[in-house]
């Protein structure tokens, strides 16, 4: 075997793999075969041979790279579908499985939420119990994308159980025959009317606002321009909806809207001419009548000189002033939308196929309890709210208890409705507003008789999801009268401690030094220790403000001396 070839690694000065091999066949072909080691042998030869060409070892390595691409994507794709917990934040899927076809424009009802990325989602343990108490906070949530999430809207409405035509009220004249029978503008129900309205049936025709005039917005006691009322006659899948009243809250701009949301969804935002008034005094409203999303609609005539109860029409009459819209989100004017409306619906309606969802109140499950709390901080007047109170007793109003579950609270938070339009709904706002319209406007407290009575009737619930869920697409800023008696801020001064004079002397004592080295230190942590407990403390341990560098010494007495 001549071994002079062997190990070439040139393209040049050598024949081709295959011209080699050709060569040994057409020689063992004119002698005997040879011993099954000698084959072996030449076989290795020429596998080394072929290896030891360059275009086949880059072939070689060109294969091996692709085998670790295809490998390393399979990987990464199976990794992006499982959740990225974030605290206090979102949790977004990017699953395209529940997506047949990007044209899909809605979803069957059928689909199991078995199959939905979020299933087994769970929230994570609370917070240990003890220490400082932070109050409500948001929790994370799990949204899939915002164009999933706009696939998903249902083709279909919901089952509306028993009721299937619901008509309202007209009375050009309404005449009040009780002493607690409501406003003109709500049509003076009378408690028959009222009692007759929690019963069911497949066609009914209920008070629901707007007695008068033929169309809710046409010389109603609640009036808006007739270009405002054509645009609200428009169909639409999903709006957005609020309302300011008594110039009582600054307008917040949604956040996180997707363009998709931008283009199809209508914001709405529902004022008064105290508030209009305002805005263009402050040249937030432009010719077009809009502040950013917000499409700026004005009301006429309000029917309340509470500005609170008038803020309840549009609030849970929506569907009286949009007729033709599917689903809607209604958020107070304090608060600020920060999630993709489609995402909000998916995960609180769609995903838990249900018509209506509300958050329930983060520390209260009781009415008895929340009337007290109205009381204490006179939300209300103390007499109307035990008036209310006493009048829900006599129909069997009862404290919450775990008996009433899978009912899990009997008190919302109220700020935010999430729903869809469909008949069984629309007599269950229409009811409420009427509780409100007799009683207090705390509808809080007339949220559980309404809901209890219907559930009562048919087979219907309410998705009453946790407040911390709410916190996660809603941002709560404050009242506008809040912000204009709050002080300005203080500019802080910003004061250099004086040099430390050093003593000339020279030959001190070592201990004498260390000892009142200790001495200071020792006194100044109870410096710290006294400011500390009168609540002058700041987050990097100093003595009040940071940049002040002050220092206080309590005597006594009970005075502070200050100093720089």
């Amino acid at each position: 075997m001549n071994g002079g070839s062997f190990g070439q690694r040139g393209s040049y000065g050598s024949l081709p793999c295959y011209g080699k091999l050709s060569t040994i066949a057409r020689k063992q072909s004119s002698k005997m075969p040879p011993a099954s080691s000698r084959d072996k042998e030449r076989v290795l030869l020429v596998v080394c041979r072929c290896l030891g060409r360059r275009r086949v070892a880059m072939l070689l390595l060109v294969a091996l790279a692709l085998l670790v691409f295809i490998w390393g994507s399979l990987t990464v794709s199976k990794e992006t579908t499982s959740p990225i917990v974030r605290p206090m934040d979102s949790i977004h899927f990017d699953n395209s499985d529940i997506l047949s076809h990007p044209s899909v424009a809605c979803r069957s009802r059928a689909n199991s939420i078995l199959d939905h990325p979020c299933h087994k989602f769970a929230l994570p343990p609370p917070p240990p119990s003890g220490g400082r108490r932070f109050g409500p906070r948001p929790c994370p949530v799990c949204y899939i994308s915002a164009e999933q999430a706009r696939a998903s809207i249902p083709c279909s409405s919901s089952a509306s159980p028993v009721l299937r035509n619901l008509t309202y009220v007209v009375d050009e004249n309404p005449i009040k025959i009780e002493s607690h029978g409501g406003s003109e503008f709500g049509g003076y129900p009378s408690l028959k009317q009222r009692n007759e309205s929690s019963d069911i049936q497949e066609a009914m025709t209920v008070h629901c606002g707007f007695v008068k005039g033929n169309r809710p917005g046409r010389q109603t006691g609640f009036d808006i321009d007739e270009a405002d009322l054509m645009k609200l006659e428009e169909f639409h899948e999903v709006i957005v909806a609020s309302a300011i009243f008594g110039n009582y809250d600054i307008i917040q701009q949604p956040k996180h809207v997707s363009e998709a949301a931008r283009k199809n969804v209508p914001f709405y935002m529902f004022i008064d001419e105290e508030t209009e008034t305002y805005l263009k005094n402050s040249s937030a409203l432009d010719s077009n009548m809009r502040i950013g999303l917000w499409r700026i609609i004005v009301v006429h005539n309000i029917p309340y000189t509470d500005a609170r109860r008038n803020g309840k029409v549009p609030k849970l009459l929506l569907h009286r002033l949009l007729p033709n819209v599917r689903y809607s989100i209604w958020i107070d004017g304090k608060l600020q939308l920060v999630v993709d409306p489609y995402q909000v619906l998916e995960r609180f309606l769609w995903q838990q196929n249900a018509s209506f969802a509300i958050s329930r109140h983060y520390h209260r499950f009781d009415v008895f309890e929340e009337a007290e709390a109205n009381k204490a901080a006179g939300k209300c007047d103390n007499s109307s709210i035990d008036y209310q109170i006493e009048f829900y007793k006599k129909e069997g109003l009862s404290p919450y208890s775990k008996a009433k579950l899978p009912i899990t609270s009997d008190v919302p938070e109220g700020c935010v409705i999430i729903r869809e339009h469909i008949p069984i709904t629309n007599l269950f706002t229409c009811l409420w507003f009427n509780e409100v319209d007799r009683f207090t406007a705390r509808d809080q407290l007339s949220f559980s008789t309404v809901r209890d009575k219907i559930m009562a009737k048919v087979d219907w619930s309410i998705n009453m999801f946790l407040d911390c869920e709410r916190r996660n697409f809603v941002i709560q800023a404050y009242h506008k009268d809040l912000l204009d008696h709050m002080p300005p801020p203080v500019a802080h001064v910003i004061r250099h401690p004086p040099p430390l004079h050093r003593d000339s002397s020279a030959g001190r004592n070592p201990s004498k030094n260390s000892r009142r080295g200790r001495d200071r230190r020792s006194g100044s942590k109870q410096h710290r220790k006294a400011a500390a407990a009168l609540g002058f403390w700041d987050a990097k341990g100093f003595p009040g403000s940071v940049s002040q560098h002050l220092v206080f010494e309590v005597q006594l007495v009970g005075e502070i001396k200050l100093w720089s």
